[in-house]
């Protein structure tokens, strides 16, 4: 059995990690030595050094609570929501932006990345000395661990800027290892990194197409290239936005927008980077997802927290089914036949996170779609309109709108269709982490959440505090992001 549970679930920490560091250190469950690599020196072995780190995004501290936190909660598409006196340990600070270096999610979601880090330099540091495995397998498996190393480091540098680029398995006691750990590079640097990572990764992949049913989860070329898309969206590179969105194919919007959210959308058409979660046994879910933010009070069956605001409401135009897609209303009934009862202590919920089969389950079925196709048309839409080629443009915003079973767009102006496509990436996007830095990278941040009763102070909240028990570690290497934290 040991065997067996190392092969299928492993662990971040063998017997080659090197981080002597607090912030990058990780829980060793199972050792393997020197002497047992033989057993991982096959196809299913190298594989596993690769799922390994997937399902790292199971995890509570990776893709849960504190990330919810960060990229839902802090926004003015939801509120902290569950009981008043129930802070959610900080998603009361967060939901007000009072927050400090000391709060947890912020450190959570920060050393959860690195550890999933860690594990890609795991596996790139192995798969070469897996010499009996197959090579375009192993040149495969590099790929993947690239792509999801850069989606990682895209998650930091969005969240706090600049942070250590750790692009190699530290050696234990070597200095020059210890400040690579603990030295800040500069945004422009992490970015660079990702997109050296992306190309690696695009090259090495192949298209969506080419993998089999049971291993829809694990990225593809095009993954690659729409990521690469949203990282060059962030740093208003506008052609580079187009020239990549052009390059993901084989992919279609769902006719059914709702489809998507529940168990027959998983890996549909439109999915190009999905978490997989399976709540039965022995597979998994994402731990607390569907939980922490399902119907809470009387009636209900969950946490309560990260509910839909008022401002989101207000969002959508008339006959939008976008809506009722994405909003729990108290009071109605959901596409299984549940009815939400009048008891449940808020108004609102999240329908993304609701799991039918697995309601009140911690593990649940519900998958988290990262990249999905709508948003590649919204991003080259986008960057046709900041390029000046604003006719281009309203058709693919057109696309999103149809699907929605709205009217096209009555924009024409560049301005008023900037405005346009920001107010689709709001509705059509809510709820799937991203509205945060949405307003952030677009400057719409001050506004949006005066809109909304919160204070956006300019040259602070557009990035979270680096954990200050990181800087401890740190010293002089590094130091903390600027507005007084």
């Amino acid at each position: 059995m040991k065997k067996i549970y190392i092969a299928t679930f492993v662990v971040s920490s063998f017997f080659f990690t090197g981080c002597a560091d607090d912030y990058l250190d990780v829980d060793q469950t199972e050792t393997i030595s020197t002497k047992d690599i033989e057993l991982f020196n096959n196809d299913a072995g190298a594989a596993t050094f690769v799922t390994s780190i997937y399902n790292k995004f199971l995890n509570w501290d990776m893709t849960s609570f504190g990330w919810i936190g960060l990229s839902s909660i802090t926004s003015d598409d939801a509120d902290k929501g569950s009981s008043p006196g129930d802070t959610g340990t900080d998603k009361d600070v967060l939901d007000a932006l009072t927050y400090n270096a000391s709060n947890p999610s912020a450190e959570s979601t920060f050393n959860a990345n690195y550890d999933g880090i860690n594990r890609c330099n795991q596996a790139l540091n192995i798969l070469p000395k897996l010499d009996k495995a197959d090579a375009n397998l192993r040149a495969r498996l590099a790929g993947e661990a690239k792509f999801l190393r850069a989606f990682m480091y895209f998650t930091l540098v969005k969240c706090y800027g600049g942070v250590p680029i750790v692009d190699h398995l530290p050696v234990p006691g070597n200095d020059a290892d210890r400040i690579m750990q603990l030295t800040r590079k500069t945004s422009a640097e992490v970015y660079a990194f990702i997109e050296s990572d992306l190309n690696d990764a695009i090259a090495a992949l192949p298209e969506k197409s080419a993998y089999g049913a049971n291993e829809r989860s694990r990225a593809s070329k095009g993954a690659a290239y729409a990521l690469l898309a949203k990282v060059s969206l962030y740093q208003k590179n506008w052609q580079k936005v187009v020239d990549n969105c052009n390059k993901v194919t084989g992919y279609s919007i769902v006719e059914d927008y709702a489809t998507m959210f529940r168990p027959a959308g998983k890996f549909d058409s439109e999915s190009i980077f999905e978490i997989y979660a399976q709540g039965s046994v022995p597979a998994k879910g994402i731990e607390g997802y569907s939980n922490t933010q399902g119907a809470r009070g009387a009636g209900g069956w969950g946490w309560g927290f990260n509910t839909p605001s008022q401002s989101l409401v207000n969002a959508y135009e008339p006959n939008d089914v976008r809506k009722a897609a994405t909003i729990i209303f108290k009071g109605t009934t959901l596409y299984d036949g549940r009815v939400i009862p009048t008891t449940v202590e808020n108004e609102r919920y999240n329908y993304k996170a609701y799991s039918s089969a697995y309601t009140d389950a911690w593990e649940t079925d519900v998958d988290i779609k990262y990249l999905r196709y709508a948003e590649v048309l919204l991003m080259k839409a986008e960057a046709l309109n900041e390029l000046g080629q604003t006719d281009q443009a309203i058709p693919l915003l057109n696309q999103i709108r149809k699907r929605a079973n709205l009217g096209v767009t009555p924009a024409v102006s560049q301005g008023d269709v900037r405005i346009a496509i920001w107010k689709e990436r709001r509705v059509e996007m809510a709820f799937e982490h991203d509205r945060f830095f949405d307003l952030v990278r677009t400057g719409q941040a001050k506004a949006a959440f005066a809109a909304d009763g919160k204070t956006f102070i300019e040259g602070k909240h557009e990035l979270f505090p680096i954990p200050a028990s990181f800087l401890k570690q740190a010293g002089d290497l590094s130091s903390q992001n600027p507005g007084g934290y």
